[in-house]
């Protein structure tokens, strides 16, 4: 006879547990505990096996029942309901472990860890504020582009349209790490490229006045800082990299043999060479004494395990007169850009695979890191040339300057 609700329900304990039946291989196992388990017999290959349906009350009898059904229909497949269970868990423990909020953490804890604390609080503010409550539990392999464009719609939407670009770029680089860590194949956010609408390109301020820069290059000389941060803005006038590039360099990425950096640039993700100056070398030189038991050339104020902070550059130009209206950290870049091309007139692709932007050949293929190398190398040590040229320049116009100012008083 089948069991009711009722008999399940007043089933009491025994010294030892037994089975009320209930029909088709179901039966309730009653421990002397009080404890009251589903469970059902069943045969596959000729063993003898029990599926597990739950505790009661959690489960109802009305649930064991399809629980138990569902089972049948599977036997009747050739499946093995509990090898099927066990799959099903093991599936489930294994999304939750890849899951993108997951991931994405442990991406944060591992690649974030050396970047400033602004940059740090922006980066998770982007990750916990609009991605973690859409897509934070969903397995990363099976995040497509149509479940990340909603998110970065509904930011476009209110208007932040540079705020969308940069979660998208943080969702990014969390999708390159799964892919580095075997967890998904693929990054996702790389098809929605022309989706979003293009965000204001704010270019940062840098002085092309070759006059102007003269003087800039003096004020740096005679600037007050530590020793890291005067040859930190004495390197970004001469490598003109990236400003996290130039706070990140270490060391051992100094060829000393090639003379050479070697670097992976923040942009591309690909291996990047700077050519050093005998001018660049000499501020090495003396600055290995000072930061040298540091992991990184330009060491942080607050402790030599990290890189300089991403403001030290900016507060000290700012503390020689140049705001952000006037010069910047990464203007640098663009004063070089400038000059080496309206100036000392070399050729654009030379100059930009300095900048290590994207360069194509003829054939649409990307330059390689070490082509151009030797011309590169020239060009970088006649740009040092040339700025210590301005800086004389520069310095004899203030003495001149100043000597006439004498005569006038």
């Amino acid at each position: 006879m089948p069991l009711t609700d009722r008999q399940v329900k007043a089933a009491k304990p025994q010294e030892k547990k037994y089975k009320l039946a209930d029909e088709k291989g179901l039966y309730l196992e009653v421990r002397p505990n009080g404890s009251k388990y589903w469970r059902m017999k069943y045969r596959f290959h000729g063993k003898e096996k029990l599926a597990a349906f739950g505790v009661y009350p959690d489960v109802s009898l009305a649930a064991a029942r399809e629980l138990r059904d569902s089972a049948r229909q599977q036997l009747t497949q050739g499946i093995d309901p509990s090898a099927a269970k066990k799959a099903q868990k093991q599936a489930g423990r294994t999304a939750a472990e890849n899951s993108f909020e997951l991931i994405a953490r442990e991406w944060f804890s591992v690649r974030m860890s050396d970047k400033s604390e602004g940059h740090q609080a922006r980066t998770m503010r982007a990750l916990e504020k609009h991605l973690f409550g859409s897509i934070g539990n969903r397995p990363i392999s099976e995040i497509s582009a149509l479940d990340l464009l909603p998110v970065l719609r509904k930011i476009e939407d209110k208007g932040h349209v540079e705020t969308a670009h940069r979660v998208k770029q943080v969702a990014g680089q969390v999708f390159r790490y799964g892919i580095v860590t075997g967890r998904c194949e693929r990054d996702p956010s790389a098809d929605l490229k022309d989706a979003l609408k293009p965000a204001k390109k704010s270019h940062f301020a840098a002085i092309t006045d070759p006059k102007e820069l003269g003087r800039l290059l003096v004020s740096i000389d005679e600037y007050h800082g530590t020793p890291a941060v005067i040859a930190a803005l004495k390197c970004s006038a001469l490598w003109f990299c990236r400003p996290g590039e130039l706070r990140h360099v270490r060391w051992d990425q100094i060829n000393w043999e090639e003379k050479r950096i070697e670097i992976t640039a923040e942009k591309t993700f690909q291996q990047h060479i700077i050519p050093l100056a005998k001018q660049s070398i000499e501020i090495l030189e003396n600055l290995q004494p000072i930061t040298g038991r540091s992991e990184y050339v330009f060491p942080s104020a607050r402790g030599a395990s990290r890189p300089m902070s991403d403001g030290a550059v900016r507060i000290a130009l700012r503390g020689m007169g140049y705001d952000r209206e006037t010069h910047t950290a990464h203007g640098f870049r663009a004063t070089a850009r400038t000059l080496l091309d309206e100036v000392l007139n070399y050729r654009v692709e030379w100059i930009e695979q300095q900048l290590a932007h994207e360069v194509k050949d003829a054939n649409g293929r990307s330059y390689n890191r070490t082509q151009h190398l030797e011309q590169r190398r020239k060009m970088m040590q006649h740009w040092a040339d040339y700025l210590d040229q301005l800086r004389t320049a520069a310095s004899t116009s203030n003495v001149i300057s100043a000597s006439f100012g004498k005569q006038a008083g």
